[in-house]
């Protein structure tokens, strides 16, 4: 949610400037009424005709009079915005509050509301407000919606003062607007050990000092606060000053998502793409990690990181969960493709390894970027793929002969390497897909003798 400052208009401006401003302003009916005058006072002119001309002289003062009047005219109000919510998933809608208020100590007129949005989210908002008194304040609303991420701006807004007559109107626009993020789809993905940690924590039950955890026999000197229970009556002995426990907690997991976005990868646009799809399988995978306890990040193929603070760029460790997933969320809205041709920059951030689980949307590969990824696969503890067949993704397949068999080629070269892959064709379910990825890893564990990876 946010909220947009108060703004003050005032329409008591002079000069050359505004008379301009103020004929400007003059509505089809305004010049209709002043062309009508200015004939009828010609020809009244080179008739003779006195009445005629005092007709023609009504016609045309009429719209002037009140171009002036509207335009010298002091007016002060105040308006605002808030949103509800101030991000949103694709395909939602969210309620954009418009709050404005007369100010002045005298009542308006006839006003005419209009805030600017992007086509994207809708038509054009437009509201007529009658009369507001001194003091008064008005309310309005209306909804957007759109199937497309992105962050689109709202405003400025817009007010249109109209006389009696509707002989002139002019327009006044406020200074402040506001964001709309509209972040990828997510989708619920059901709880399974796809690397075969337990419960968010490390295969190797590695332990990192905390103030909470299991007792570890390293004493450490009391602090105030400490539990009592916990002193170390040994070494308190023996260092002759009063010692306690150090205790620790399980180190998180970690799981890398990586995102595929090369230009060269894809085929098609819009909501339905193949590239949307790896969008939003890449915010559902990294939310669905956050909640279950993994320190995540966001990696793609030009080599950077999200959130990407400290060296390793991984969040919900020392940050908040949710505070890290809305840093992710907004990068993924306004994520488009890359000129990158290969793969080689995530190998590069990938080969300090201790990567945890690797988690990879993936568009059209080669040979060369499938034995990349290969190699990538040495350096996590475990590696699930999701390769889009963009080809089936278009209404119109115009993939070239032998496309699907170098695709089942490429998936082999990755499962061959460690990694569970699986091929992602048009109108795929993601959790359909996890619950599958799931299977195969179980079944590979089973052959192997082991847990696997």
């Amino acid at each position: 949610m946010t909220t947009a400052g108060a703004v003050h208009a005032d329409g008591d401006t002079g000069g050359r400037s505004g008379v301009r401003t103020a004929l400007a302003g003059l509505t089809t009916r305004g010049r209709s009424f002043l062309a009508a005058g200015v004939a009828a006072a010609i020809c009244a002119y080179v008739l003779g005709q006195s009445d005629l001309l005092r007709v023609g002289l009504l016609l045309a003062v009429l719209p002037l009079v009140c171009a002036a009047v509207l335009y010298r005219t002091r007016y002060r109000v105040a308006g605002s915005r808030r949103l509800s919510p101030g991000r949103v998933p694709a395909g939602s809608e969210a309620r954009v509050h418009l709050r404005m208020e007369n100010v002045s100590r005298l009542p308006t007129g006839l006003l005419m509301l209009q805030d600017r949005v992007p086509y994207v989210l809708g038509p054009r908002p437009r509201f007529v407000l009658d009369r507001v008194e001194a003091g008064g304040r008005r309310e309005v609303s209306y909804r957007v919606r759109s199937d497309l991420r992105g962050r689109y701006p709202l405003g400025p807004l817009q007010l249109r003062l109209s006389d009696p007559f509707g002989m002139c109107e002019l327009t006044r626009s406020f200074s402040t607007y506001d964001t709309l993020t509209v972040v990828p789809r997510v989708e619920p993905l059901p709880p399974v050990r796809l690397s075969g940690e337990a419960k968010g924590y490390g295969d190797g039950r590695q332990r990192a000092l905390a103030l909470a955890g299991e007792d570890d026999a390293i004493p450490r000197g009391y602090r105030y606060g400490d539990d009592l229970r916990r002193v170390h009556w040994r070494s308190t002995a023996r260092y002759g000053e009063l010692m306690v426990r150090r205790e620790e907690q399980p180190q998180r997991a970690r799981c890398t998502v990586l995102l595929d976005t090369r230009a060269v990868a894809y085929a098609g646009a819009g909501p339905d793409s193949a590239f949307e799809w790896a969008v939003s399988g890449a915010a559902s995978v990294l939310v669905h990690m956050l909640e279950r306890g993994f320190s995540v990040r966001l990696l793609t193929d030009t080599g950077t990181s999200v959130p990407g603070e400290g060296s390793d760029g991984f969040a919900g460790a020392n940050q908040e969960s949710a505070d890290a997933a809305g840093l992710m969320m907004d990068a993924l809205a306004v994520v488009d493709h890359s000129d990158e041709e290969g793969l080689s920059r995530v190998h590069d951030v990938l080969r300090g390894g201790n990567e945890g689980l690797l988690v990879a949307f993936l568009g059209d590969l080669d040979e060369e970027q499938a034995a990349v990824l290969a190699r990538m696969r040495q350096r996590s503890g475990g590696a699930l793929a999701f390769l889009l067949d963009s080809g089936t993704w278009l209404r119109e397949p115009a993939d070239a002969p032998g496309a699907s068999d170098r695709r089942g080629e490429w998936l082999r070269m990755l499962r061959e390497a460690g990694w569970t892959a699986l091929g992602v064709p048009r109108g795929a379910a993601l959790d359909e897909l996890w619950r599958q990825a799931d299977r195969e890893r179980s079944g590979l564990a089973a052959a192997s003798g082991g847990e696997g990876p």
